[in-house]
């Protein structure tokens, strides 16, 4: 057993070391959660943190019942990864937020062709917020340029395509209003409440869910090539992973659910183990890591098939101002300590995502590390981080 595997109780388990700060609230909400009907295990992430209500970086494993609030808003947030064909070394980060300048806009129309064609192909049939495809939002999102800073497995680097003479796109979006609808209805006439198997009120969310998830996946797809585009350069898609979603359990296993097969994997915050490489990212400030998950363990089980999603909040967005306006100039957190430069002209947003207010991203890697969860591919360093050119979006 690795010994960042603890279990807090029967039906609990938290995959941190010792050394791990996790917030007192965070445990409690893991706790309260575990109450619900039809809970059967939880699993919270080294980067879990305290959500409204429920715990964002955990995963929890339901039989008979589905919960829509565990799941959240921004149904189908994840991560999408692409190689890119600009030149690492020639890189010049300064003199592209001109360029950058109109990614927050509706895409124009030259890009509507594309949109239709792929909302066939991915079978998504909602309009009302064609609007925001291909634009990042706000909170927590961004996209990234970044370079390769170590490779820990040259092959499966290769494999991959990961060249590290070039830069590498990452982008953090998910189903902007479209998730926030698909919740607030269901809200609104069922509460918090969960979903009963074979309803028809369980049958209608799935199928909105689903297609929020596509809608997700082109949303990140459509960030990138917009990006991609506005610096004259071109890309191929590695990954895309949702972290925000809920799923039938990819492997009933007797000893957790007692004999029972069938389950509701219901992850928020919660990067899969199960559909191959991922990337972790750090705070804008620090590394990303993209792993190899390890699938035949124990602890993996225990893990219910997932990984942390990122570093994870260490501080209350409203704190942020607070602890650091006294010691850094908005100008001071436009620049990063690992030299990258930071598109933010939004003054909160720019405190509240300061990489201060995020966890050691090493620390939580550290952790799956010893959990025996993943294998190291490669260490990313951030060369231009996107948050927004201004105003809340």
């Amino acid at each position: 057993m690795g010994t960042s595997i603890q279990f807090l109780s029967d039906s609990i388990c938290l995959v941190a070391s010792r050394h791990s700060w996790i917030e007192g609230q965070a445990v409690q909400q893991l706790h309260s959660t575990a109450k619900l009907s039809g809970m059967q295990k939880i699993a919270g992430m080294p980067d879990l943190h305290p959500g409204k209500g429920y715990p964002i970086g955990a995963a929890c494993l339901s039989q008979g019942i589905l919960y829509p609030a565990l799941v959240g808003s921004d149904i189908g947030c994840g991560m999408s990864f692409w190689q890119t064909d600009l030149s690492a070394r020639k890189a010049k980060p300064e003199k592209w937020q001109r360029q950058l300048s109109q990614v927050e806009q509706p895409l124009q129309q030259h890009w509507q062709a594309l949109v239709i064609d792929e909302k066939q192909r991915l079978n998504i049939h909602c309009d009302e917020f064609d609007h925001a495809l291909g634009t990042i939002g706000g909170g927590n999102h961004f996209a990234e340029f970044q370079q390769v800073d170590e490779i820990y497995d040259d092959v499966r680097a290769a494999q991959l395509g990961l060249n590290p003479q070039t830069l590498q796109l990452l982008v953090h979006s998910g189903s902007r209003g479209y998730g926030q609808r698909i919740l607030q209805h269901h809200v609104q006439r069922f509460g918090h409440h969960g979903l009963a198997d074979d309803s028809n009120e369980q049958q209608a969310y799935l199928q909105c869910h689903d297609e929020a998830l596509r809608w997700a996946q082109l949303n990140r797809q459509l960030i990138a090539q917009r990006f991609l585009h506005a610096l004259g350069t071109h890309g191929e898609p590695l990954l895309d992973v949702h972290h925000n979603l809920v799923s039938a359990s990819p492997q009933p296993d007797v000893s957790l659910l007692d004999g029972q097969p069938s389950a509701w994997l219901h992850r928020k915050g919660a990067t899969p183990a199960d559909q191959g490489p991922v990337v972790i990212p750090g705070s804008r400030g620090d590394y990303s890591w993209l792993v190899e998950p390890i699938t035949d363990t124990d602890n993996v089980r225990h893990a219910l098939w997932s990984l942390a999603h990122g570093a994870g909040r260490k501080w209350k967005r409203t704190d942020c101002k607070g602890r650091l306006s006294h010691k850094y100039s908005q100008t001071d957190l436009r620049r990063t300590r690992l030299g990258s430069v930071v598109i933010c002209n939004d003054k909160e947003l720019l405190y509240e995502e300061a990489p201060q207010a995020y966890k050691d991203s090493r620390r939580v890697i550290d952790d799956l590390l010893e959990a025996g969860l993943v294998r190291l591919i490669a260490r990313l360093k951030p060369v231009l981080t996107f948050k927004t050119q201004g105003g809340r979006c």
